[in-house]
């Protein structure tokens, strides 16, 4: 299945304008939150922002961005899945066929000894959202969390439109990986708070 739509929102920007070319060659459209949407745009890279394809503004400082149906919903739809599809069109949603995200910097900013409530604003809930339910549809959407991988996903999609579901597979675990990361590095500074 040759994706059409990618949904991109990094906090580390690390060969970003490289990937939003290679998306973009291969006539991907993107939809990007906030400051990703910003850089493409700047390199002359076509994006809609999520807030305008979502018909909804990212709201509460940017708390609200990506949990929302016409983000979710095209992310977790099972492409053979008739009832699915059905509802996608119904209520005007584009399938999500490549989900780019990493995460707020949680770690870096707790480890440069953030107060409680900077280190509050520092964890990410729409970007584990986001990769969690691609992950678990990781046979419909291609999930990319680190940027070590842009190069190598971009030349196999020019090279044969798509990936491998054991390609895919290996994406989806280094979601369920950095998430459980992520989730660690938060428990454990919250418990020093007690």
């Amino acid at each position: 299945m040759k994706p059409k739509t990618a949904l991109i929102s990094v906090w580390d920007k690390t060969g970003l304008i490289e990937l939003g070319r290679g998306l973009k060659k291969l006539g991907i459209e993107i939809i990007a939150t906030g400051g990703t949407a910003k850089l493409l745009k700047e390199n002359s890279i076509p994006v809609t922002p999520v807030d305008e394809y979502a018909d909804y503004p990212e709201m509460l400082g940017g708390r609200v961005k990506t949990i929302q149906p016409k983000i979710q919903g095209g992310i977790l739809a099972v492409r053979n899945n008739m009832n699915h599809m059905k509802q996608l069109k119904e209520y005007n949603i584009k399938p999500i066929d490549i989900v780019v995200f990493n995460l707020y910097p949680f770690e870096r900013v707790v480890s440069e000894g953030a107060k409680i409530d900077e280190a509050l604003e520092n964890i990410d809930i729409g970007g584990p959202t986001s990769i969690r339910a691609a992950g678990k549809n990781f046979k419909n959407v291609i999930v990319i969390v680190d940027p070590d991988d842009y190069g190598w996903v971009i030349e196999m999609l020019e090279k044969n439109g798509d990936l491998t579901e054991k390609q895919r597979l290996k994406l989806a675990i280094k979601v369920f990986k950095r998430t459980s990361e992520y989730d660690k590095a938060i428990k454990n500074y919250l418990e020093k708070q007690v």
